[in-house]
């Protein structure tokens, strides 16, 4: 079980480095950078979502 999530938790980061702003850090300022974030995870979950729909 500690190996599915890890595996999960690794994909997504994966993932989430596909995000130009975000694998080079383009905003330096934290809370413009946790937004970067945030707003790549809301589009991988709804690019993940959309197709079970």
């Amino acid at each position: 079980i500690l190996y599915r999530a890890r595996n999960q938790i690794e994909r997504f980061f994966s993932k989430l480095k596909h995000f130009r702003a975000v694998a080079t850090r383009y905003d330096k300022r934290d809370d413009n950078f946790l937004a970067s974030v945030q707003l790549a995870s809301i589009r991988i979950w709804l690019r993940a979502y959309e197709s079970v729909t």
